[in-house]
């Protein structure tokens, strides 16, 4: 599926949105020389499937590249059955595969940009930010019937682990039922499909890049659930001062969605929001004109924060720092006070 997939175009376009685990493969020798390129990724199909689009783009562009693929284990993924909220707060997803590059293993990271930190550690870089996929939540029901959240009965039982999500959903339908689901798409659709759940809550742009989006009952308003900042789009990492391999992957860099992400993910960095910490962030180019709406939510949704500002899009930070101390006047600073890791003097 991944090779039949990997060059489809989407069905529609989003560019004005906002347009410790292990090494699997042990043989940790590194090409060395310059017509090679190794990238790392998760071994989801879904990450893969990503690796495989950047590696043909890649290809495309430099067809006496050798590009190979090197898969990783991630935190989440060695314990596939352990709650998010029990593996840590930031980089679940990611660290690992970081740690290969800072110890030169792979040279580029494939990263899906919500699971990436706001902040890199230190030696690396994001090297481009491909086009978005739609970056909206989709309302994934059994038997591919149609609805909306609305349509949902009361006590249903929704699946979905992310704390933003599971806040929102409260805030918009405290008489639901939200349950941990844990998994990778096909398993995640397969647990709905035996019945473990009436609906889930999944990013659209997975779906579809899987090409599986036939499962999506609808996709869901960002007026109504806003995703996490960076969802639908890619983050390619390198190491700083790499110069060859950011001049290879540069190319690949959309300045629409480049502009929407730094908005969103300076808002979370400024918020110090990780992925256990309930935010969203959703940014929209309109000519000169970027337009970032946020919100922040209490775990119970009792508490509820939201807002919205405009501004050039030339200066994408300055407009997250501005909305994320909009939303801490506004009352998130409480709420993010009762959710943070208590820190260590």
């Amino acid at each position: 599926m991944i090779a039949a997939t990997a060059g489809r175009r989407a069905r529609h376009d989003t560019r004005g949105y906002y347009n410790s685990g292990g090494v699997k493969d042990v043989r940790y020798y590194r090409y060395m020389d310059s017509d090679s390129l190794v990238i790392g990724t998760r071994g989801s199909a879904l990450a893969l499937w990503q690796a495989e689009w950047v590696a043909a783009a890649l290809r495309r562009r430099h067809p006496a590249l050798d590009v190979r693929l090197r898969r990783i284990v991630s935190t989440a993924d060695a314990a596939p059955n352990v709650p998010l909220a029990e593996l840590g707060t930031k980089g679940v997803f990611t660290k690992t595969l970081e740690d290969v590059l800072l110890d030169s293993r792979i040279d580029l990271a494939v990263h899906s940009l919500k699971d990436l930190g706001s902040v890199l550690p230190p030696g690396l870089t994001l090297a481009a930010i491909p086009p978005r996929e739609d970056p909206r939540e989709a309302l994934v029901l059994p038997l591919a019937t149609h609805g909306g959240l609305d349509d949902l009965r009361s006590g249903a039982r929704v699946g979905t682990s992310a704390p933003r999500r599971r806040a929102q959903l409260r805030h918009l339908r405290p008489d639901l039922t939200l349950l941990d689901v844990r998994g990778n798409v096909d398993t995640r659709l397969r647990k709905l499909r035996e019945g473990q759940y009436d609906a889930l809550v999944l990013a659209a742009a997975g779906l579809r890049r899987l090409g599986v989006d036939d499962a999506i009952a609808s996709y869901i308003d960002p007026a109504v659930l806003l995703p996490a900042g960076g969802q639908g789009a890619l983050g390619l990492e390198c190491r700083a001062g790499d110069d060859r391999v950011q001049a290879l992957v540069g190319p690949l860099n959309d300045p629409t969605t480049m502009a929407c992400c730094t908005a969103e993910r300076r808002m979370q960095e400024v918020l110090e929001g990780g992925c256990r910490v309930p935010i969203g962030a959703l940014a929209r180019v309109e000519g000169d004109t970027l337009t970032l709406t946020g919100v922040v939510a209490s775990e119970d949704g009792a508490l509820f924060v939201r807002a919205a500002l405009r501004g050039p899009a030339g200066d994408p930070a300055e407009l997250g720092e501005r909305l994320a101390q909009r939303l801490l006047d506004a009352g998130a600073d409480k709420i993010l006070d009762a959710v943070r890791p208590v820190r260590q003097d």
